[in-house]
């Protein structure tokens, strides 16, 4: 699974697929704390992480990307997403001193990609994060390091132009599908319509990434969470594959191997074309059908998934 960059070029990429929620106010830090699965507590100004928000019965209704700026918090995750965790939250919210607002339109998220990416992003905003998911803020932006050669900026709507415009000078722009592989194959999830409520934070590696904490108190699904982790119940995982297939594939596709027959055995969590042809796929499946590497794509003669590494231990 070759990157198809050549080395030391860089790209830019506009993320239009994601969508932003601002939480401001005296109590947002304990209101976030009690509702998501990441330690929103021990997030310090300046920084991020991964998270996802559960239903009672510890099903992921979302995950996001979740950074400290003072004392609010910024929460990115698919922008069809956006709208309906933004509803659901605010139902909780109560007589509690917090404020959240869908920032989807008034902001845009852009994406930096490539060996030489922290020189261009320090050159055009005078800075650059240094580490893994510390987040510094420019005159108009907020910056953030997701791996060494990838970064996100968050900007106002109106500086978007003139943002972009200072990364082409030393970026080519290519569209966000590259951005969508590099993800899939650094083995982090988006959960999408197809696909809420499908699966507990394990099942889709949120764990192994630090979305979840399981030192925090409650929130809603954290029995379940814990249930799963301490009793060592967790049959699926989340695993990077290719599959052969040009066109069709879809997250929420089923997926089967013989051992189960009929019954499904995983799910497509996320797929983007590959530039060597197929689609690359993070898919959800029985442990005991990738051992025997067989599992196959809608149906049990249907193509079959080609199981490649991702970057941590899957345990």
């Amino acid at each position: 699974m070759a990157d198809e960059l050549a080395n030391g070029s860089v790209a830019l990429h506009r993320l239009g697929r994601m969508g932003l929620i601002q939480f401001s106010g005296a109590d947002a830090e304990t209101f976030l704390h009690g509702q998501l699965t990441c330690d929103v507590a021990g997030l310090a100004d300046g920084w991020s992480s991964y998270g996802a928000y559960c239903t009672a019965q510890g099903r992921v209704l979302a995950n996001f990307l979740l950074w400290r700026v003072g004392s609010e918090y910024w929460m990115q995750l698919p922008r069809a997403l956006a709208a309906p965790i933004h509803k659901r939250l605010s139902m909780y919210i109560l007589r509690a001193k917090v404020k959240a607002n869908d920032a989807s339109e008034r902001h845009t998220v852009l994406g930096i990609t490539g060996d030489d990416a922290s020189s261009v992003m320090a050159g055009v905003f005078g800075d650059a994060p240094g580490t893994l998911h510390e987040v510094r803020q420019s005159a108009d932006a907020t910056l953030i390091r997701l791996a060494p050669d990838r970064f996100e900026i968050v900007a106002p709507a109106e500086s978007t132009t003139r943002i972009c415009e200072a990364l082409k000078a030393h970026a080519r722009e290519t569209d966000a599908a590259h951005w969508d592989r590099l993800e899939i194959r650094a083995g982090i999830p988006w959960i999408t319509p197809p696909t809420q409520e499908q699966f507990v934070p394990q099942m889709v590696n949120l764990d192994l990434i630090g979305a979840v904490s399981l030192s925090k108190g409650c929130y809603p699904g954290q029995e379940i969470v814990a249930r799963t982790h301490y009793r060592g119940q967790l049959k699926q995982r989340m695993f990077l594959a290719r599959l052969a297939v040009d066109d069709g594939v879809h997250a929420g596709d089923r997926l089967y191997s013989a051992e189960l027959g009929d019954q499904s055995s995983g799910m497509i969590v996320n797929a983007v074309r590959s530039p060597e042809g197929g689609h690359d796929v993070l898919a959800v499946v029985y442990l005991s059908s990738t051992e025997k590497g067989d599992v196959h794509w809608k149906a049990l003669d249907g193509p079959r998934l080609e199981f490649g590494p991702l970057p941590y231990a899957v345990r």
